[in-house]
């Protein structure tokens, strides 16, 4: 088996890394093998991968024995990647497109997700995986290397990394940081530092609209310095995509509960079951 940085010399003797794309190619072969063992991965799996580009992840994965789907968007890298991996594409154990994945339907199929994903699509991604995750069969667990800042904003550790990002994905995934990544893990490097993370679904039984939730915590933390009480005055945008509810009902409960001292509170205050609360609250006052 080749290292890491082989694969990555051979796509760059024929291209440049696009910036575009935000492509920077890791060649730490520890690290790689790390990433996989955090995914648990067997050869029972099929795991979906995101941007491969030269292939040093797909080729840790491939060596496990697992089934992997690839998406990259690079048709130069897929060229590379065709070449490469031709028997293990013959023999059915790699599938490889060429697609956005942001466009992509993921193979039913799929149990775990395993990639280091271009930054710049890391939020849309993210909501795509758990829609896949919520529609079809779940997902067994997703490791995804991501830049430092979007790992800590998932993690919610401090008040400053509070927001939707964080509370939605706790609604399907808990989430563990694994090891941070240097710059020097890649090239070409990053000007940030990565890290690692982990997301292993749990079940949370709402006991409100989830919908509604969502769009709520949306709608405040769009403002985050203001308080709730100013913030919810206003109706959120496209309230009526919501089934039940219209602008008239939510003033109505709006006006119900104006008086109390939560609203005092600004978003970044409210931990997920606040946020519940005050959901089942206007749910009841609008009643």
């Amino acid at each position: 088996m080749n290292n890491a940085r082989w694969y990555v010399d051979q796509l760059l003797n024929v291209q440049s890394a696009d910036k575009r794309l935000g492509q920077h190619f890791l060649i730490d072969d520890d690290l790689l093998g790390r990433i996989v063992d955090y995914g648990e991965v067997q050869d029972s799996d099929h795991v979906l991968e995101i941007g491969p580009g030269p292939g040093t992840l797909t080729s840790t994965l491939l060596s496990r024995g697992c089934k992997v789907t690839a998406v990259e968007i690079d048709e130069g890298a897929v060229h590379h990647l065709n070449e490469i991996f031709e028997n293990e594409i013959h023999d059915g154990q790699l599938s490889l497109l060429n697609d956005d994945v942001l466009k992509y339907t993921f193979p039913s199929s799929i149990n775990k997700v395993i990639a280091n994903i271009p930054y710049q699509i890391s939020s849309p991604l993210l909501e795509q995986i758990t829609s896949f995750h919520r529609q079809h069969t779940p997902l067994d667990v997703v490791v995804l290397l991501v830049q430092e800042e979007f790992a800590e904003r998932l993690e919610m550790k401090t008040s400053d990394t509070v927001g939707t990002l964080g509370l939605v994905t706790s609604l399907d995934f808990e989430v563990s940081l694994f090891e941070k990544v240097s710059p020097d893990s890649f090239i070409p490097h990053p000007k940030v530092y990565s890290r690692i993370v982990g997301l292993m679904p749990q079940q949370i039984d709402l006991p409100c609209d989830r919908k509604l939730l969502i769009m709520v915590m949306r709608h405040c933390f769009y403002q985050r310095r203001k308080k709730l009480r100013t913030l919810l005055k206003t109706p959120p945008k496209r309230i009526n995509r919501v089934n039940g509810w219209y602008q008239k009902r939510w003033i109505k409960a709006y006006n119900s509960l104006r008086s109390d001292e939560q609203l005092d509170a600004r978003p970044e205050e409210f931990s997920l079951e606040d946020w519940v609360t005050l959901i089942l609250r206007f749910e009841k006052h609008a009643s």
